[in-house]
């Protein structure tokens, strides 16, 4: 089972529900694809076992062999290619690396060369496998650093809880496209709502069963509530907002494994999704 851990805001505890959750299950893969800013591995800090570079591919062209024909820029509908002074120009930046311009080009003189843009690192901590996506600073896309994450975490078990970057944009739908299910994280505020209801939509578009688990709650926002019941959003958990829980989070502890209960509490939001005991 594939379960993504989404939040529409940066702080919302996203991280902090995903790597809790994936200590409670026990046997699990937890894959960090907040890529720009990683950080479920100081929860879940085991020693660093693999370091693997993940690469971006982008065009090279042979001026040689290149007669300024234009197919590849007539082609390029990402405008990652412009003719100047009869010859074709890159802007690796806003590139997709989808290998077109090298399929039109009649002269063959386009070839594709490997850009190292981030790495995988794993872990283990107990029995929980981690794997961290890390995205180089200053490059613009992180979706092939996503990507490779994605792929190893389903190579290492089966069940898998993705830690998806905040938001709603391009790299989230990335890490939900091939999930079971979607855990929704929402603070009990006016803001937090707002950016609830940006994730809800992307997870139904998707046509992903999702729940909602209401963190930081210090009282009822009847709003969030109403919307919540008006769309059968179950509510999977209410975490309340404590001094234990801010003093663990800034000390980088799990709740899991400290209190039996904070265990229990974790579990049951696996089980009510239909989880299977390990």
């Amino acid at each position: 089972m594939k379960i993504a851990v989404l939040s529409g805001k940066g702080g919302a505890g996203k991280t902090f529900l995903a790597v809790n959750l994936a200590a409670a299950i026990g046997e699990a893969v937890y894959v960090d694809c907040d890529v720009e800013e990683p950080n479920g591995a100081l929860f879940l800090n085991g020693e660093l076992e693999k370091q693997s570079p993940v690469y971006r591919y982008l065009p090279v062209i042979d001026k040689e062999k290149c007669n300024g024909c234009r197919q590849c820029v007539d082609f390029c509908r990402f405008h990652a290619m412009v003719q100047i002074k009869d010859k074709p120009k890159i802007f690796g930046e806003i590139c997709h690396s989808c290998g077109g311009c090298m399929l039109v080009c009649p002269q063959k003189a386009i070839s594709e060369q490997g850009k190292v843009i981030g790495k995988i690192e794993e872990r283990r901590y107990g029995d929980v496998e981690v794997i961290t996506g890390v995205l180089h600073t200053g490059e613009a896309s992180g979706i092939p650093v996503i990507e490779a994450a994605m792929k190893r975490g389903e190579e290492k078990g089966d069940t898998v809880i993705i830690d998806c970057p905040p938001g709603s944009a391009c790299s989230v739908m990335e890490c939900v496209t091939e999930t079971d299910y979607c855990i929704l994280v929402a603070e009990a505020t006016a803001f937090g709502f707002h950016n609830f209801c940006m994730v809800y939509t992307l997870a139904t578009l998707l046509g992903k069963p999702c729940g909602v688990v209401i963190n930081k709650e210090e009282e009822v926002y009847q709003p969030l509530e109403e919307f919540c019941t008006s769309h059968n959003i179950p509510v999977l958990a209410r975490i309340p907002y404590t001094r234990e829980i801010a003093k663990a989070l800034a000390e980088g502890r799990l709740l899991v494994g400290k209190e039996t209960k904070a265990e229990e509490h974790f579990r049951k939001i696996y089980d009510k999704i239909g989880g299977e005991r390990a």
